[in-house]
């Protein structure tokens, strides 16, 4: 299918008694932002690694760019390119020397000069590695993982740890590769990031994609706009079956030492609840609003955060 850059069907994958990934479908076009979403032991990485070739599912089929790796191995190493949450590169090599080493792989690619461009490198050029910031280095690895012109990109995590300037300068890197038609596969924790870069998602879970689409379609699916969060001083939480009664309210969670409402309209949601814990002669310690986000669209499918694992 050479229109589709990956598509796989039914991949499992087990480590020992350790189902990592549990009969996953997967089909993403070319040109498209695709972002894998789910919390640490959800299958992004082993899945990833599949596509890359790096690790053999116990079951399924996989192609990459119309090709597979049993037969085309060679060929899609040349049109691919990678960046992994943290990579290791040799303290004493300048940016330069970096990036040459790496085109030399590479029969064909990127001129060095437009990927410094690209990366916003070109004053760091005869840098040793060693004396990038964190930022720096990950705009780096971008820049190496460009070295082949690759029409698919797989970023696993990129802007971990990365403070928001460096953040933002990665996402304008990704945005300007979606703008040239070329693939790219995103694994991310930060929902800011995948509803900003991607065009659509796969939520993982345990292995299986539990909800597949376009980040705003997946956040509409709640049927709601806005999530309301509250927690009292002291006293009684009211009953989960109350609370569903107020208006706008379409759900209520209790967690830990909190509710959380999952409502259409704000602006009647709040006052009504205010006006129940009032006549209770309850106080509240928390109050807090915000638009529904793919989070609340993972909390709504599993009833776990993101982050719990």
């Amino acid at each position: 299918m050479p229109d589709l850059a990956i598509a796989c069907t039914g991949l499992v994958k087990h480590y020992a008694d350790v189902v990592a990934v549990d009969g996953l479908d997967l089909v993403v076009p070319r040109g498209e932002c695709f972002g894998l979403l789910g919390p640490n032991g959800a299958g992004k990485t082993t899945t990833v690694e599949i596509l890359q070739g790096l690790t053999l599912p116990d079951a399924g089929t996989v192609s990459v760019l119309g090709l597979t790796w049993e037969r085309d191995g060679a060929a899609l190493k040349e049109r691919l390119g990678t960046v992994l949450q943290e990579t290791k590169f040799p303290d004493k090599l300048s940016v330069i020397e970096l990036l040459r080493l790496f085109r030399s792989f590479y029969r064909m690619g990127l001129e060095i000069e437009r990927a410094l461009a690209a990366v916003n490198l070109e004053e760091k050029r005869n840098a040793r590695v060693s004396k990038l910031s964190g930022g720096q280095r990950q705009r780096l690895a971008v820049a190496v993982a460009l070295m082949a012109d690759p029409d698919l990109l797989f970023l696993d995590e990129p802007t971990a740890g990365l403070d928001p300037q460096a953040r933002r300068g990665l996402w304008d890197i990704i945005l300007e590769l979606r703008s040239r038609g070329r693939t790219v596969m995103l694994t991310t924790h930060y929902m800011d990031e995948a509803e900003r870069l991607c065009d659509r998602v796969a939520v993982v879970d345990r292995g299986k994609v539990i909800a597949l689409g376009s980040p705003r379609d997946l956040i509409a699916g709640l049927g709601a706009e806005h999530v309301v969060e509250f927690a009292l001083e002291h006293g009684t939480m009211p009953a989960i079956a109350e609370l569903e009664t107020l208006p706008g309210v379409l759900a209520v969670r209790a967690e830990t030492s909190a509710m959380r409402l999952t409502v259409t309209k704000v602006h009647e949601a709040i006052p009504s609840l205010m006006e129940l814990l009032r006549n209770r002669d309850l106080v509240l310690s928390q109050l807090a609003t915000h638009h529904a986000t793919l989070e609340d669209v993972f909390l709504h499918l599993t009833g776990r955060r993101l982050r719990d694992e």
